[in-house]
C-alpha cells in the first residue's frame, strides 16, 4: 500500500474539517470548530486494484497561522482547494493562496471544493469567476458536507491524479 499526502487549502469556515469528518467518518455536525494549527485523519481509497493511504491534512484556515501553515505542506502529494459558495471572498483566498504555494509543488495534484451546494440558492460564486481555474485546469466540483455530495468523489478523484503514473498515462481511469 502506498501512502500520499493530501492538504486541505482555504480561508477560515469553508468547510475544510466538515469535508474530512464527512469522508472519513461519514458524519456531519453543525457545529463550527475552529481548526487550531493542523489536524490529521487517514482514510485508505481503492482505485481499481490499488489502496492508497491517505495522510489528510487539514490545515487551520488561510487568516490564521500563516507562519507556521507553510511547513505543514511539505510532502503534499495532492491539494483540495476549498472555497464557499456562499461566500465570494473565499474563492478569491483560496486563488491566491494557490498561486503562492503553487510554485513548491510544480507535480502536485489540485482539485478545487465550491462547497456548501446544499444551499446553491444563496451561493455568490458566479461561473465566471471559476474561470481562471478551469483554464489552468484544475477540476472543479460542488460539495455539500453537510448531505455528502461529491466529497468521496473528491477524495477518489484526487487519489486517481495522485497516482505515480498518471501524468504518463491519457487521462482515463482504469
Amino acid at each position: 500500500m502506498i501512502k500520499k499526502k493530501v492538504c486541505l487549502i482555504g480561508a477560515y469556515a469553508v468547510g475544510k474539517t466538515s469535508l474530512v469528518r464527512r469522508f472519513v467518518s461519514g458524519i456531519f455536525s453543525d457545529d463550527y470548530l475552529t481548526t487550531v494549527g493542523v489536524k490529521i485523519d487517514q482514510r485508505t481509497v481503492t482505485i481499481g486494484e490499488r489502496q492508497t493511504r491517505l495522510m489528510i491534512w487539514d490545515l487551520a484556515g488561510r487568516d490564521e497561522f500563516q507562519a507556521v501553515r507553510k511547513s505543514y505542506l511539505q510532502g503534499a502529494s495532492g491539494f483540495l482547494l476549498v472555497a464557499d459558495g456562499t461566500r465570494s471572498e473565499t474563492l478569491d483566498a483560496v486563488r491566491e493562496e494557490w498561486e503562492e504555494i503553487r510554485p513548491r509543488f510544480p507535480g502536485a495534484a489540485v482539485i478545487l471544493l465550491v462547497n456548501k451546494c446544499d444551499l446553491r440558492d444563496d451561493w455568490e460564486i458566479e461561473e465566471e469567476a471559476l474561470a481562471p481555474f478551469r483554464e489552468a485546469g484544475i477540476p472543479i466540483l460542488e460539495t455539500s458536507a453537510k448531505v455528502g455530495e461529491n466529497v468521496a468523489a473528491a477524495f477518489d478523484d484526487l487519489t486517481w491524479r495522485m497516482r505515480d503514473d498518471a501524468s504518463a498515462e491519457s487521462g482515463t481511469r482504469s
